[in-house]
């Protein structure tokens, strides 16, 4: 047997990979999946930091529109953690990764894997896309759970793992071959993360399109790129890939941007921004999702309760859209207003609802108006190498996939991610039939160049 066939051997026969084959030890996940947990992997999710996200719901605020989306973070943290097992198994019959990654870096990739969602805090994206001063990264904020208490301790007795190589790979620019290609596997165009949370938000969502891609085709057509220090796929893998790109783009326009959805997010984000120097966000951002939301209810007076209300009271009541913007829609008027700084969108939004005031002729309260628009930071470019073994070439999908060319390249932000200007009910219905409508929005984005 020839060293890289003995290296690929050691890494199928990493405790947590071989159990996938057994018969014992399972956790079962939706839809009838199977998670094998050794004693050391269950060390860390019986962990309390760990068992925190099990009342962190993965999609937050999506559940108001599609009820059934109500799963955790901790059900998508062993997806993922699964998935890995899957990538690693498939990888080792890769003579060069089985040569570029040891043993030791496997297993450093699995528990990075399962804890690489340790630091959410719940709510965190849309918190997190308001870019307010003194709010970390989810990543950095990880590192507290990582570097000390349980999980840390676990990490050095049960793995041999220093905890500050964890959170140098999951939050630091990689910097060697291997380093790359694990990061390659946790975060890029066909990572662990997005194959798990495309297909199991599909699945509770109760819509078909993130699962209509045959991710047992892509897994099994991995290897790796022509420079050895990234993902690619056989060409047997290309029309999963083009899939996979479609599915990501129509969750993004049917779930994640759907206006209803945007308009809980807006109201959510705007009461944020109202009393987030009141609160203790050290603290919160540690709380289960029920903990904080009592907290940011507790301190929330005035504009902050009445949209708290409306998402967390007994009664549902969210903001109505008003209009709607995008590349194609009033391109100019979009471009006015998308990627701003969110105090400018606030501040807008003030602007409109004092032109909405005199127009309506009764006072618009500047809570009652929302901006939402698309942050400045774009989704990832779909960017990975197709291996062609007939000719021994490498060339990447979107030289050879127009589907991936049109919806990757070309930035699917600005169709999927539109602008929106939400009111509340009491006055939405005036707003959306005046015909000066443009011109008010017109005025007030104006006011604040």
């Amino acid at each position: 047997m020839s060293k890289t066939s003995r290296q690929g051997d050691d890494l199928r026969k990493i405790p947590e990979v071989a159990a996938l084959d057994a018969h014992q030890g399972l956790m079962r996940i939706p839809p009838e999946l199977d998670v094998p947990l050794t004693r050391r992997v269950r060390q860390l999710i019986d962990s309390a930091e760990f068992r925190r996200l099990a009342h962190v719901s993965q999609l937050g605020l999506v559940a108001l529109v599609y009820p059934a989306a109500n799963h955790t973070r901790f059900e998508h943290s062993l997806g993922v953690y699964r998935l890995t097992l899957l990538y690693l198994r498939r990888l080792s019959y890769d003579e060069r990764f089985a040569a570029s990654v040891s043993v030791a870096d496997a297993e450093m990739l699995i528990v990075a894997a399962l804890l690489h969602d340790l630091g959410h805090w719940p709510f965190c994206h849309p918190i997190e896309d308001i870019e307010l001063p003194g709010i970390p990264p989810h990543e950095l904020f990880a590192n507290s759970f990582l570097l000390e208490g349980e999980i840390a301790d676990a990490l050095r007795d049960d793995w041999g793992i220093k905890p500050r190589d964890v959170v140098t790979l999951l939050s630091e620019k990689p910097r060697d071959v291997r380093h790359r290609i694990l990061s390659s596997i946790l975060s890029g165009p066909i990572d662990v993360d997005k194959l798990d949370y495309l297909f199991r938000d599909s699945l509770h969502a109760g819509v078909p399109y993130g699962r209509n891609f045959d991710q047992g085709r892509l897994i099994s057509s991995l290897r790796l790129n022509a420079a050895g220090d990234g993902l690619a796929i056989s060409d047997k893998g290309r029309t999963a890939a083009e899939m996979m790109v479609f599915a990501r783009y129509i969750m993004f326009s049917e779930v994640y941007w759907h206006h209803a959805v945007r308009s809980a997010t807006a109201m959510l984000q705007r009461a944020f921004y109202l009393l987030h120097h009141s609160l203790d966000l050290d603290a919160a951002f540690r709380m289960t999702e029920h903990a904080m939301v009592a907290a940011m209810r507790e301190v929330a007076d005035g504009p902050a309760r009445e949209l708290l209300d409306g998402l967390f009271g007994t009664r549902r009541r969210l903001y109505k859209r008003v209009l709607q913007l995008s590349i194609l829609e009033r391109s100019d008027l979009y471009k006015m207003l998308a990627r701003k700084p969110y105090p400018w969108l606030v501040g807008c939004a003030e602007q409109f609802a004092t032109l909405a005031s005199g127009a309506l002729g009764r006072v618009v309260a500047p809570h009652e108006i929302i901006f939402d628009a698309p942050p400045a930071h774009r989704e990832v470019e779909f960017k990975i190498d197709v291996y062609y073994p007939k000719e021994d070439r490498y060339r990447r999908l979107v030289d050879v996939s127009p589907v991936v060319r049109a919806l990757a390249v070309e930035q699917f932000d600005d169709h999927v991610k539109r602008v929106r200007l939400f009111a509340h009910p009491r006055i939405a219905n005036e707003l959306r039939n005046r015909g000066d409508l443009i011109d008010l929005v017109r005025q007030a984005a104006a006011a604040m160049n």
